[in-house]
């Protein structure tokens, strides 16, 4: 990608909001744009991590053997109504609907009623169980606070996977199954993520964890075992038989040993029971050839709260001060900046015609500008090296700098393309 195309903002980091500063970087350089609070309009490389770490997140649930399906986002009241939380939504404020001559709608805040349907009359045997769907879609919630930026708005990108069982047992294999999987596929992300006992609220059903981040810019205060790696959200603790619940479901028993973090919510799980199938009605054949209901789960991960985190977990800062944030090399959609001063802007075309016949993403900043600048604008874009074509660069060799931590080394041209291909496939950084 040329630079001269993205149409960046040229701006001086300035008043970065101290809560959020990484993502106050992509407003003030244009990369994200607010449409009204909790809407936002995504340039390019955001918009392309997001798209990655979508990948990553299918990638994952694809081996497991989960299979990616389309819920419709405009969902007619009726499907809620079979549930009986139609009212609760509505009186809660969370839902925002549409209402025609013909029918009353809502814009999907999640998917737990169409995908029930869905199943009716496809699964009607338990020789067709176990089964998970999964997809990738937009959701909407009213949302009241409106804070955090890509990390609560009231429209935002989930991965929602459903769960069906023929009985409890083999509902809570799924869960166990899915709750690794969830752990596999934030580690390739670059996010470490705790498990959070939680209250399973107006979802209802059996277990329910929160999937959460440890992070200085948590909103979640919760309780945290350093030793087992299990947390709790002291939300938790106001339930009337918390201890019991606690004991019986995570196995904590001593709340003492845990310690107080801040934590991002970035998932979550639960274990539903018939819940659903029972409210709705929708049943299966067992093999004694009895009707019964499925036992399901339901499973969330806010991609576009990934999304924000990523980019609050990989600021650069020098002598204390921001300077723009180094992807990880996971999600990052352009791996190396290219940077050169007029008299090597030919080599510096050439050796982004090189990366592009090899299908290796890389930007070229061709605008005018001293090499300084050119630095500045890779950081601000979140790309993990810059390579310089400068006055004391020797001819058929290249300056690169690792922007997260500043190291640098010079080497030939040709080890360079070399070592930014094996980059991309192997997501290792390259050696200094």
């Amino acid at each position: 990608m040329r630079i001269s195309k993205m149409g960046l903002k040229n701006v001086k980091l300035a008043n970065l909001d101290e809560m959020y500063p990484a993502q106050d970087i992509l407003m003030q350089t244009g990369q994200i744009k607010q449409f009204g609070s909790g809407i936002y309009g995504y340039d390019n490389i955001p918009l392309k991590v997001q798209d990655n770490i979508e990948e990553i997140i299918k990638k994952n649930f694809n081996k497991a053997d989960f299979i990616e399906v389309q819920m419709p986002l405009l969902q007619i009241d009726e499907i809620w109504k079979r549930s009986n939380r139609y009212d609760q939504y509505i009186e809660d404020g969370v839902m925002m609907t549409s209402k025609t001559d013909k029918a009353n709608y809502c814009l999907a805040p999640t998917a737990e009623e169409t995908i029930t349907s869905f199943v009716e009359n496809r699964l009607t045997s338990h020789k067709q169980l176990p089964i998970g769907l999964y997809q990738i879609g937009t959701k909407f919630r009213n949302e009241i606070r409106n804070r955090g930026y890509l990390l609560r708005g009231k429209e935002f990108l989930m991965f929602d996977l459903y769960t069906f069982d023929k009985d409890e047992e083999g509902m809570l294999e799924s869960y166990k199954k899915i709750k690794d999987t969830y752990f596999k596929t934030f580690k390739e992300i670059g996010l470490e993520v705790v498990a959070v006992a939680a209250d399973n609220g107006s979802m209802g059903g059996k277990n329910s964890e929160e999937m959460m981040a440890i992070s200085r810019i948590g909103e979640d205060t919760i309780l945290f075992d350093e030793e087992t790696k299990q947390g709790l959200n002291v939300e938790v603790l106001e339930k009337e038989d918390a201890e019991k619940y606690l004991a019986e479901q995570y196995n904590i028993n001593d709340i003492k040993k845990l310690v107080e973090k801040r934590a991002v919510e970035l998932g979550h799980i639960f274990a539903l029971g018939t819940k659903y199938s029972d409210s709705m009605d929708i049943k299966f054949i067992d093999s004694e050839n009895n009707s019964k209901p499925y036992y399901m789960g339901c499973y969330g991960i806010g991609v576009s709260r990934v999304l924000g985190l990523v980019y609050e977990n990989n600021i650069i800062q020098k002598d204390g001060k921001i300077e723009g944030y180094s992807l990880p090399l996971s999600v990052v959609p352009y791996y190396l900046y290219i940077i050169s001063n007029e008299k090597k802007n030919e080599v510096a075309e050439n050796l982004y015609d090189e990366f592009n016949n090899k299908d290796v993403e890389v930007i070229i900043d061709d605008v005018k500008g001293s090499i300084g600048e050119k630095i500045r604008n890779a950081k601000i874009l979140g790309i993990p090296y810059v390579a310089i074509l400068g006055n004391n660069t020797e001819e058929g060799f290249i300056e690169i700098e690792r922007t997260r931590d500043g190291m640098k080394k010079t080497i030939k041209i040709e080890e360079l393309i070399k070592e930014v291909e094996q980059m991309k496939f192997t997501k290792k950084d390259i050696n200094f």
